[in-house]
């Protein structure tokens, strides 16, 4: 599949009432809408094509007691990583750092082990830039994992600019929430960061995990990674032809089997001129 600036990418995540991803399902079987108005599915696929993703490492001050259980997320995700596939791990706080370019290795730089918490948090902007540096890839399955407590504090981006790009490029944006929530003084702050992660990863398709730890968080990532793997990749060019910068919502549904679930991005902002 050849991704252009017309072609709509939808990568969806298809599972039945028992949460087992469904396979086998055809083109036919799908019904794609946008803004209610029935679009054709130019391109369909179903093989376990090799993705791209991009890791946000959060180092912000307020991740100061969680940064390692952090680092051993990031480790764990790499480790799952299948041959082709590729990854690119960045840290943000007050600014933004690549700590590791796309590459296929599996084993995390050097540099993350000497990272400290500081500085304030500019979350929106790192999904920015995961999401602009995305868009170069070749990659049509294109993922954003996110390891954070959600607090921006920095940005200049607005979430809903940050969400809109990733939705643009076609990323899916799984969210690992690591607010402190044995700190009560806190936890006011640690909800409103939760909410902010789980609708980047609901509104784009991902997936939202709770704070998690130990065999938790190794059994969460190796869900996230077997869902990159399972999901259709479907595209299609948008009958209405305006550029005028609207919001448009996006439904897609399956006639079979009636207990089917579909998790996939919600909509996209349209070009303008």
């Amino acid at each position: 599949m050849r991704v252009n600036t017309d072609l709509i990418v939808l990568n969806a995540t298809i599972v039945n009432s028992k949460g087992e991803y469904l396979h086998h399902l055809r083109r036919a079987d799908f019904d794609l809408r946008e803004d209610g108005n029935k679009q054709t599915i130019s391109n369909f696929s179903v093989e376990e094509t090799p993705f791209a993703a991009v890791v946000l490492l959060d180092t912000s001050g307020s991740m100061e007691e969680r940064l390692s259980i952090a680092r051993a997320a990031a480790i764990s995700f790499l480790d799952g990583l299948r041959t082709d596939d590729v990854a690119a791990v960045y840290k943000f706080d007050s600014k933004i750092d690549q700590v590791q370019d796309f590459s296929q290795s599996r084993d995390l730089a050097p540099l993350a082990y000497g990272l400290r918490a500081k500085g304030m948090t500019v979350l929106n902007d790192a999904v920015m830039r995961a999401a602009n540096d995305l868009s170069a890839r070749p990659e049509k399955r294109r993922a954003i994992i996110v390891l954070s407590d959600g607090a921006d504090t920095q940005s200049s981006a607005s979430k809903s600019k940050a969400l809109e790009r990733a939705l643009a490029v076609g990323a899916t944006v799984y969210t690992v929430d690591m607010s402190d929530t044995n700190n009560p003084g806190a936890r006011a702050q640690a909800a409103n960061g939760s909410g902010v992660l789980r609708e980047l990863a609901v509104k784009s398709g991902g997936r939202y995990i709770a704070t998690p730890g130990g065999k938790t968080m190794r059994e969460a990532f190796a869900q996230i990674i077997e869902e990159l793997n399972n999901q259709y990749t479907i595209a299609y060019q948008s009958t209405n032809r305006l550029r005028d910068g609207r919001w448009r919502s996006i439904e897609l549904t399956v006639s079979r089997p009636p207990d089917a679930t579909i998790r996939t991005r919600k909509g996209y902002r349209a070009p303008k001129s």
